[in-house]
């Protein structure tokens, strides 16, 4: 008998040669029906997994996330076995579950169009309708090999598993199997037929090498109901309306051309936006006694190795030559920081030190990964880096979320989760080293009070990192901040500082970004908003109407008024009926209308109408022009002012 600890802490004896799928038989019926696989000793299991000793144990259903990313990949390989019996000629690469959705990469030379998807999913009914189980059959690295001989995208899966056991998952009646890890839901049938779609396919490259053959990605989303795909499939719809790059266009914000694949052009409007950005950025940071610096470019190629950014990095940055000399343009201002930091003595009495840098990098793009502002190829990050001793981490770091939320709420998100992302294979720095700071962080997030999901393994290669991760009017998550600790970097320049024994010491270093990249923000900010910006964003914040060519000088006079008191204010005089000038300055997504008329210009008044009202309210130019000041600089989302 074995001793299994459930997650409210009750204990329960299990039979010899008892599976997880028995385990939630023993809790309850309702719960057995509900399981698709479970965690044991926090390892993903299928439920015909048995239990050999004593353990911890949680049952998952399709609620949890995790169910959920597991119905995901068991219908990812639904989807093959619906491709591979339409197309027998096709070769499986990889098929994972990624966010709202999964994939399978396939090797095959006739081209999947979308006019193919109805067939497919229709034999993935097929499949889901026969209701076979998902078995696991488990070999060695060398038979797994042997078995796979002769197919060079498997073989090169089963040489990159880690530990020496593979495994193959195989259902349905002509026993389709594919290499998998696991964990699969119990059978096809536990896939709703009526919750599943194939969505798009695309060119990608193995491993993302473009020197080999391209591949055909299969995206397809799959969820636990019918009413849950019509919502996401709503959304969906939302967001093509809202696409950053077709209200780019039609606002005039930016655009993109062959002769710079993925470097931004901002136009006037765009600039607006983006200076309003670091404005406010500015005056945060100045409220938080940030000291703001700037870095070069381009800087010697001796430096890149020396941060260690040469042996993390190199794949992603771009290089050039000067006097014979090899340099690099940044991908990262950090290094720029250091040599800032190193060129004075520095005491603890001056301590924290924080230096702020809109810096300008360049990262190398794969162009089929490239999309509009929020994958770019060159971008300003917000950064920051933060000098201190090891006994000032923790109120640097609550510091720094202060600011983070700061920052958020006046852009209006207000609901976002938190990551702390420990140690990565490829890194620097000692184990010991990367053990405190982790903990650091850790315990900075539980004096404030934070939930947070730990991410383990996707730290920066110099230090763990808190990441920030917003939710947009569309429920889509962004990363943006990301606060990130590095005792590495210091030694590895030599920065010291003297300390109150006179000795020196390497100070902390506390990289951190809030917004990220502002051209990847400014793009989640137009499609979060749909182009209509709050007041305080918007290029054009106010449009004065004339009712006919008799009040186009009163009209003329009282937008002169509005940008004389530092408003940004555009004047519609033209011959078009007022009701098209309102649908002009609607469609041009404008916060306020202000139509005058002949009462309006004896009573020095406007009509002010908001964007997505009809009704009217007349107020005075003056108390007007007081209002918006009071909304700009409150930095409020309202429009309303009655």
């Amino acid at each position: 008998m074995s001793k299994v600890q459930l997650p409210d802490g009750s204990v329960l004896e299990a039979a010899e040669r008892a599976t997880v799928r028995d385990i939630a038989e023993q809790i309850g019926p309702g719960l057995a029906k509900a399981a698709i696989a479970g965690r044991l000793n926090g390892e993903s299991v299928d439920l015909s997994t048995q239990i050999t000793d004593d353990a911890n144990l949680e049952i998952i259903t399709s609620k949890d996330d995790e169910g959920l990313d597991i119905l995901r990949h068991s219908c990812a390989h639904i989807m093959a076995e619906a491709i591979c019996s339409l197309w027998p000629e096709a070769k499986l690469v990889y098929g994972p579950a990624v966010r709202d959705g999964f994939y399978y990469d396939l090797d095959l030379d006739e081209p999947i169009r979308p006019e193919d998807f109805q067939r497919i999913e229709q034999k993935m009914s097929e499949i889901i309708a026969a209701d076979t189980p998902f078995e696991r059959v488990e070999m060695s690295r060398t038979e797994a090999l042997e078995k796979m001989a002769g197919d060079r995208y498997k073989s090169d899966n089963i040489q990159r598993a880690d530990g020496e056991t593979i495994s193959f998952y195989s259902h349905g009646a002509n026993g389709f199997q594919d290499l998998c890890k696991g964990p699969h839901v119990p059978s096809t049938g536990r896939i709703d037929r009526k919750a599943f779609k194939v969505m798009s396919v695309a060119g990608a490259y193995w491993h993302g090498d473009a020197s080999q053959k391209m591949l055909q990605r299969v995206y397809g989303t799959a969820w636990r109901n019918k009413k849950e795909l019509n919502e996401h499939l709503r959304l969906l719809e939302e967001a093509k309306k809202r696409d950053h790059r077709l209200l780019g266009r039609q606002m005039d914000l930016f655009s993109f051309h062959d002769e710079g694949p993925g470097f931004a052009f901002l136009h006037a409007k765009g600039m607006i936006i983006w200076n309003e950005i670091i404005d406010f950025w500015r005056s945060v940071h100045r409220k938080y006694d940030y000291e703001e610096v700037k870095t070069p470019i381009i800087l010697n190629e001796e430096l890149w190795h020396r941060s260690g950014h040469w042996d993390n990095y190199k794949e992603n940055m771009y290089f050039t030559m000067v006097d014979g000399i090899n340099y690099a343009i940044k991908p990262m201002n950090c290094p720029g920081g250091l040599l800032i930091y190193k060129s004075t003595r520095h005491s603890y009495r001056e301590f924290p030190i924080r230096m702020a840098e809109l810096g300008l990098v360049h990262r190398y793009e794969p162009s089929g990964q490239m999309h509009g502002l929020v994958r770019v190829r060159q971008f300003t990050q917000d950064d920051a880096h933060i000098f201190c001793t090891p006994e000032q981490i923790e109120s640097e770091i609550v510091g720094v979320i202060d600011l983070v939320m700061e920052l958020y709420k006046a852009f209006g998100f207000d609901d976002y989760h938190i990551e702390l992302s420990t140690k990565p294979e490829k890194r620097i720095g000692s184990d010991e080293i990367w053990e405190v700071a982790t903990q650091a962080l850790a315990n900075a997030l539980e004096q404030k009070g934070i939930d947070y999901q730990l991410n383990p393994g996707d730290g920066a290669f110099y230090g763990p990192k808190i990441d920030f991760h917003i939710e947009d009017c569309l429920k889509r998550s962004w990363q943006l901040g990301t606060i990130q600790l590095d005792f590495s970097m210091p030694e590895r320049f030599g920065l010291v500082y003297s300390d109150k024994d006179n000795t020196e010491k390497t100070p902390v270093m506390i990289h951190r970004a809030i917004l990220g990249s502002l051209e990847r923000f400014m793009g989640i900010l137009i499609e979060h908003y749909g182009g209509n910006m709050p007041l305080w964003l918007a290029p054009e914040q106010m449009r004065v109407l004339a009712i006919s060519e008799k009040t186009s000088d009163y009209a003329v006079d009282v937008c002169k008024r509005l940008k004389n008191a530092g408003l940004r204010c555009g004047v519609d005089v033209s011959g078009e009926k007022i009701g098209a000038k309102i649908a002009k300055t609607h469609s041009d997504k404008v916060p306020y209308m202000l139509v005058v008329g002949p009462k309006e210009s004896e009573s020095d008044t406007v009509s002010a109408r908001w964007r997505g009202r009809r009704e009217t309210t007349s107020v005075g130019v003056e108390q007007f022009i007081a209002i918006a000041h009071a909304k700009i600089d409150d930095k409020s989302l309202e429009l309303a002012f009655e």
